[in-house]
């Protein structure tokens, strides 16, 4: 899910003027509606602790912080190597989405998901042991 959440906003990306990684705009996307549902400093924990397990494998990401209000900082630094950044991003995003399964489950995870990206053609379900989505028969 990840992937394809990251693929679609780069597209989005080149569409517009692009001044952030695709990894950065679904984490800002996301922001809003879960800080409906968890509040500002859920939402900042959460992606705390997704942005500590994403540096476990892309030290990359040791420049990003969470700013107070659950946005990211530290982009500037990271631009500078975008493969890593591209990286440390999906594993970012990745790692997001996987304490989301965990916390909201599977149902709010992907209505929230259709939600923010209504545009984009998510059928399926996530499938807990390989993170990705799959066909639902």
């Amino acid at each position: 899910m990840a992937q394809r959440l990251l693929a679609y906003e780069a597209v989005a990306g080149k569409n517009s003027e692009p001044a952030e990684s695709a990894a950065f705009r679904v984490c800002e996307r996301l922001r809003r509606p879960l800080i409906t549902l968890a509040g500002v400093a859920g939402f900042r924990s959460l992606l705390s602790r997704a942005l500590t397990l994403a540096r476990a494998e892309a030290p990359s990401l040791n420049t990003v912080q969470v700013a107070a209000d659950g946005s990211l900082k530290g982009l500037d630094e990271l631009e500078l190597h975008k493969e890593e950044a591209g990286d440390g991003g999906a594993i970012l995003i990745a790692q997001l989405i996987g304490l989301l399964l965990t916390f909201i489950g599977e149902g709010l995870t992907l209505r929230l998901v259709q939600d923010v990206w209504p545009e984009a053609a998510f059928d399926g379900r996530v499938s807990e042991k390989r993170g990705m989505l799959e066909r639902t028969r």
